[in-house]
């Protein structure tokens, strides 16, 4: 059996820019449907609103996202976090970079009492991000 595990991440009407800013951050593709692409949703308000979108990362892995209609709620605070482990540490401190602009480091990108670089913030959107780095001499 093959499986894949996917984060889907919910926003009020944020859903197309958050996409575009991990997709500057990634790289890769962003495929979006609207609720009007959909024939979810006839209001006005929500026709233009992203019913599905994913940005598939030139990394390899893929984020979803949604707006939420109006008549739903959105899913406030998270028991969720996004890691980003790897050995690449100008790629990792890159993405750590773009995530923490306009957004709030929790645990600075630092030595970690492992020997790891490890750090946690909140982007922009309100989502929250783990970031590892393996040391070098890890093998």
């Amino acid at each position: 059996m093959s499986a894949i595990m996917n984060p889907y991440l919910s926003f009020r009407d944020q859903a197309a820019d958050a996409l575009r800013f991990y997709q500057g951050i990634f790289g890769g593709d962003v495929e979006t449907t609207t609720f009007g692409d959909g024939s979810m949703s006839t209001d006005p308000a929500e026709v233009d609103k992203v019913m599905h979108g994913q940005l598939t990362s030139g990394a390899g892995f893929v984020l979803m996202a949604s707006d939420t209609p109006a008549a739903m709620g959105v899913p406030s605070g998270s028991a969720i976090t996004l890691s980003l482990s790897g050995d690449d540490d100008a790629v990792l401190t890159g993405w750590w970079d773009a995530l923490t602009a306009d957004g709030t480091v929790v645990l600075p990108l630092d030595v970690a009492p492992w020997g790891d670089r490890f750090g946690m913030c909140t982007d922009r959107y309100g989502i929250d991000w783990m970031v590892s780095i393996a040391r070098a001499d890890a093998a």
